[in-house]
């Protein structure tokens, strides 16, 4: 793209340049770019070419920007294998990315109408309700709510509280295996608080994965909902 005089644009020139950047690895996946005002400095522009170039790196999916943090190198998506066992660890790890779980919150509640019959309860049974959030190698990916049947599983709540990962708080309860009886995926929209916590924008797309995880005796023991950052996981299924 060139004005009429037959030059490059100021804006295109910055493109450029930061892409080569990008490509010879000077930043890598997660990185922060420098700011509008060190970039300004370095091209000698003002701040509003400079946003005109990195708009056409978030065009092409090469970075994204985030109201008050600045710009980041996209990463690449993070494969993500939907099977009868699923481990949030083992998958990012065979991915060659480094898997972290947060706890959001954890608390005990009546269980919906969806969730008594997912997990074969009765309406208004008690329930633990575990809130988390998932990353790749720094990165937010998903935002998870599991609820696990409390009669079923004494404990429970303690040991989600005093283990991130799902499997080891239901090893502690007694679970020491369990698989996937169904999985369900659909594409919706991110709310204000998913927005948040996914680093997205309200009203992004998101991958919504909703299961049913069942015990050696088949016994429905988790009844889980999780929202992918639908730039962030290739979901692939596994017989």
């Amino acid at each position: 793209m060139r004005d009429s005089s037959g030059k490059t644009p100021i804006w295109q020139a910055i493109a450029d340049a930061l892409r080569s950047d990008l490509a010879e690895g000077r930043y890598k996946a997660g990185d922060k770019l420098p700011t509008e005002a060190a970039l300004a400095e370095r091209f000698g522009v003002n701040r509003h070419t400079v946003r005109h170039g990195l708009s056409a790196l978030v065009e092409e999916g090469l970075i994204r920007t985030r109201r008050g943090a600045g710009a980041f190198v996209a990463a690449t998506p993070t494969d993500y294998a939907i099977g009868k066992r699923v481990r949030f660890h083992e998958n990012l790890i065979a991915a060659g990315r480094h898997p972290e779980k947060r706890v959001l919150h954890v608390e005990e509640r009546a269980a919906t109408l969806g969730e008594a019959n997912a997990l074969r309860i009765a309406p208004g049974d008690w329930v633990c309700a575990y809130h988390g959030l998932s990353l790749a190698d720094g990165q937010p990916v998903a935002v998870v709510e599991s609820v696990f049947p409390k009669d079923r599983l004494p404990g429970i709540a303690a040991a989600l509280n005093a283990h991130p990962s799902i499997t080891e708080a239901l090893k502690t309860v007694g679970t020491t295996d369990y698989t996937r009886a169904s999985t369900r995926l659909t594409a919706v929209r991110s709310s204000a608080t998913q927005a948040l916590h996914l680093q997205v924008k309200e009203g992004d797309p998101l991958l919504k994965s909703t299961s049913v995880n069942v015990d050696e005796r088949g016994h429905p023991v988790e009844y889980g909902r999780t929202w992918f950052a639908g730039d962030r996981v290739t979901l692939t299924m596994e017989n």
